[in-house]
């Protein structure tokens, strides 16, 4: 369903009132356009999967909104100093992830402090994720987000959840999370491959209205993000 124009109107004005919050916090992202941060782990897997999906996400965010966002995403470990600058932190990949001792103590301080990190199985990182976001929130557990959660209708409307977008072995795509002070600050896309979605269409061969579903999800995933960040 596409949005009305009232809701187009509240959301993004909403944003935009966010972001210049923001900007009297004094961050240093306040003097440059938001963006989204792409996690670099180690353990081995591929953290850099599907390339042009962050770009072609913030370009559509630009297209679709009135926000301006950055045209290039960034990327970022769990220890650097300018992780707080970032609201919409994303995690992908096929394969292993290990994270240091000072990395799941940055992500924990990060993450109840109002950041948000976005979770998108490549098909290949569950078991790994689960493990050690199990380390950083041993008393949280991943639980399905209430289909009346605002991260389904930021901008659009998901009546039933997160999309299925590329599909591997059947399973029904879920929209997973952790909550913190009742806060959503984790979400976690499982068996939806939300990135496959967002990148360039002739990678996947995904259908249009399959990659026009990924792309509003992203698009609520941010706004979501601006909204529930630090300062907000």
């Amino acid at each position: 369903m596409m949005p009305t124009g009232s809701r187009v109107h509240a959301v993004l004005s909403g944003a935009l009132l966010l972001l210049a919050a923001s900007a009297s916090h004094g961050t240093s992202q306040a003097t440059s356009p938001p963006t989204i941060a792409r996690v670099h782990y180690g353990g081995g897997g591929d953290w850099y999967a599907n390339p042009s999906s962050l770009p072609n996400l913030l370009s559509e965010i630009g297209r679709r909104t009135t926000i301006r966002v950055s045209e290039r995403p960034a990327e970022v470990r769990l220890t650097d100093a300018d992780l707080p600058d970032y609201p919409y932190l994303y995690m992908t990949g096929h394969g292993n992830v290990n994270l240091s001792d000072r990395e799941v103590e940055a992500l924990q301080g990060h993450l109840r402090s109002g950041g948000f990190l976005h979770v998108d199985d490549n098909y290949g990182l569950d078991a790994s994720f689960r493990r050690e976001i199990a380390r950083a929130f041993p008393d949280e557990e991943l639980t399905d987000v209430p289909l009346e959660h605002p991260v389904y209708s930021m901008l659009y409307d998901f009546p039933q959840g997160v999309p299925k977008i590329h599909e591997h072995d059947g399973l029904p795509a879920q929209g997973l999370g952790i909550f913190l002070d009742g806060r959503l600050a984790v979400f976690y896309s499982y068996q939806s491959d939300l990135g496959d979605g967002w990148e360039d269409a002739t990678v996947h061969a995904d259908p249009p209205e399959a990659r026009e579903q990924a792309i509003r999800m992203g698009v609520n995933l941010f706004l979501y993000a601006l909204s529930t960040g630090p300062g907000r």
